[in-house]
């Protein structure tokens, strides 16, 4: 018979702390680091993923890697199924090509992802595992407010863009379209839908997505495409949601200045609606071969009081056009100019070209002087970008460029 194994009491103890500890202790859940063999199939299995691009060097983003770790370990006990949610991180050192391929520009970025595609609002929230992981659980809600009646699209908000889906059943590749993409396009548009025969008076033609302007007066808009073509409905609604012409407000002006395009900018009196109208039919019909390298905004005179005076200009002159480059800020002439064919569009061709630049420095290009008259260089002193201040905080951020002079 094998004699009987006693412990002392302290070593009882040292067991009995070692058996609760590891019992207790919760299970940390482990980044998953992404590379150019993995990153797209992690992403695109992925319904939503956070991913941190950080670089090891950057205090900020050591700051943010227990947090970021934490709100995943938060997060993973909520939604456990492995695709659900995903907490993903980039070397950017290691991998620039997946920093270059989403344009980062600082360190750490948050970046948020849906089935493979990056939204283009990045999180800037608190950095804290709290806000994190409130973030993902707002990203994890339905996007769709349901119908329950018609009568409720009479007290819809009409200072929103609303986009509504009248279907038969949910359960329908023509909602799932629907639903793919409210979870993209849910920042820039309300989203609601009513289904069997709550919808059944708006299908008289079968299912079907109509589009409510803001502003009472405005006329519907009904959608035409393969409502089972992703591609072709998101197309259509991210058109309708995102206008040409977009509002900078202090909340927005980050994200809209890492964007980096130059601002093309009327600054008009709230109440002014005449003058963003004809802003935004000018800019329309001259300018929309440029989108994609000039950003059409308009901003409250009264709220951006600063670059208006980095003009020398005040809200009594509103409506004023301008364009910041992140450099300087240049003047349109006279607001009415912006109705003569063509101006508004020399106007931002001139600053491509660095005629606006060259002018400023030294005077008016020798074509521009009239004949017989001699051209001078006249130095002068352009105001500087005041929107370049709403670009991400030094504090808070590594940038990693400056940008370039325009």
């Amino acid at each position: 018979m094998n004699p009987a194994l006693f412990l002392s009491l302290p070593d009882l103890r040292c067991s009995l702390l070692l058996l609760v500890t590891w019992v207790f202790t919760p299970v940390t859940t482990e980044i998953t680091s992404l590379d150019t063999e993995n990153i797209d199939e992690i992403l695109n299995n992925a319904d939503v993923a956070l991913v941190n691009f950080y670089a090891d060097w950057c205090r900020f983003s050591q700051m943010l890697h227990p947090i970021f770790e934490e709100a995943s370990d938060v997060i993973k006990e909520e939604f456990p199924n492995e695709n659900q949610v995903v907490f993903a991180r980039v070397d950017c050192d290691q991998h620039s090509d997946i920093a270059q391929r989403y344009r980062i520009s600082k360190y750490p970025t948050l970046k948020l992802f849906r089935n493979g595609m990056m939204m283009k609002r990045e999180y800037r929230g608190q950095r804290s595992v709290k806000a994190l992981a409130d973030y993902i659980r707002q990203q994890k809600s339905d996007p769709i407010q349901e119908i329950r009646d018609l009568a409720e699209i009479t007290t819809l908000d009409r200072g929103k863009r609303n986009i509504i889906g009248y279907f038969e059943q949910k359960d329908s590749d023509n909602y799932r379209v629907f639903e793919r993409v409210a979870n993209i396009l849910h920042d820039d548009c309300a989203f609601l839908s009513a289904f069997g025969d709550v919808s059944k008076p708006e299908r008289y033609s079968g299912d079907n997505i109509i589009y409510k302007p803001p502003g009472h007066s405005a006329p519907d808009m009904v959608y035409l495409g393969a409502m089972t073509n992703f591609d072709v409905t998101y197309n259509w609604i991210q058109d309708k949601c995102v206008p040409l012409v977009r509002e900078i407000t202090f909340e927005n002006g980050e994200e809209l200045t890492e964007e980096g395009l130059p601002f093309l900018i009327l600054f008009h009196m709230k109440e002014d609606t005449e003058s963003l109208e004809i802003f935004q039919n000018e800019v329309a019909r001259q300018l929309i071969s440029e989108k994609g390298t000039i950003n059409f905004l308009h901003a409250d005179c009264d709220k951006f009081r600063h670059p208006l005076l980095h003009i020398q200009k005040t809200p009594a002159d509103c409506p004023v056009i301008a364009i910041d480059s992140f450099r300087h800020m240049y003047v349109f002439g006279d607001f009415k100019d912006v109705l003569i064919p063509g101006k508004l569009k020399q106007f931002v061709f001139d600053l491509h070209s660095g005629k606006l630049h060259r002018e400023f420095h030294h005077g008016p290009d020798p074509t521009d002087t009239a004949p017989g008259e001699q051209a001078q260089d006249v130095a002068s002193s352009p105001p500087e970008s005041s929107f370049q201040k709403l670009a991400p905080s030094e504090y808070r951020y590594t940038l990693l460029r400056d940008r370039d002079e325009l």
